[in-house]
């Protein structure tokens, strides 16, 4: 059996460790790199679940030469952080973080088109890559929104605004446009002294131009919030918004945001 380094890489892309183990490994496979050896599926799937924890790891091929039992691929990784990861490996990330590392891998196969051995070399971030502009249609540019979405529901205005271009509108509906990127991170800035909002992404729709999300918003008042636009709140209650969002796109940057409710508002009182 042949193995497929472009299906891998595919696999790889969607983000699900238990399915490349399984489709792509073998039984007795062993992964040596500098972070230390891992031997099975087992030890497999347990490192790729450390090293996944709030973090995307989204692969784009250089080059791969293939022979009947062997790959040698020239891979830059783009990491795209979630969540808080002081330890990870290649620095510290924040959500809305993204590096790209050059890794330099060499794929032992058996004779049914499994894995059996993995090395891997890795140079410094940021060292002999290539990038991809932040957003777009590819899988790691769709993880990079997630980041993205991340870092605002965090609060952190200096790294939601990376995305932006500088020129950004944003259009709520229920209020006037909100323009520029630093206009934006004041607005919010504001609001997030009473009402935090943090977003759960159901679905994204992405293209070069455009990226249409399926999300909600839950508003939590951190203080009384007594003439908050959807409806007062007092400190400890929340609200769920369902949302759909439009964002245009200009060289990979959000240049334009416009949302508009998906369905009623749900309250729940504290207490």
């Amino acid at each position: 059996m042949t193995f497929d380094y472009h299906a891998y890489i595919d696999c790889f892309l969607t983000g699900d460790d238990e399915a490349l183990v399984e489709r792509f490994f073998a039984e007795g496979c062993e992964m040596h790199s500098g972070s230390g050896v891992r031997r099975g599926k087992d030890g497999m799937l347990e490192f790729l679940n450390w090293a996944h924890d709030g973090v995307r790891e989204c692969p784009r091929i250089q080059s791969f030469v293939q022979t009947e039992d062997q790959v040698f691929a020239d891979i830059d990784m783009d990491f795209h952080a979630t969540k808080h990861r002081p330890e990870f490996p290649f620095g510290e990330m924040h959500p809305g973080d993204t590096i790209t590392v050059k890794f330099l891998a060499r794929y032992d196969l058996n004779g049914e088109g499994k894995i059996t051995y993995l090395v891997t070399s890795a140079w410094p971030p940021e060292q002999g890559v290539t990038k991809l502009p932040p957003l777009g249609g590819h899988p790691s540019q769709i993880a990079a929104y997630h980041a993205y979405a991340a870092a605002f529901s965090n609060g952190d205005a200096p790294r939601y605004t990376r995305f932006y271009t500088d020129d950004v509108v944003l259009d709520l509906s229920s209020l006037p446009p909100i323009e520029t990127a630093k206009g934006i991170a004041d607005f919010y800035n504001v609001m997030f002294r009473s009402v935090r909002e943090t977003l759960t992404v159901h679905s994204i729709d992405a293209s070069d131009e455009r990226i249409e999300v399926d999300c909600t918003s839950r508003f939590t008042a951190i203080e009384d919030a007594p003439d908050f636009v959807v409806g007062a709140l007092a400190k400890g209650d929340c609200v769920d918004v369902p949302i759909l969002a439009s964002y245009t796109l200009r060289d990979g940057y959000i240049c334009k945001i416009h949302t508009r409710r998906g369905g009623e508002p749900v309250f729940t009182r504290a207490g």
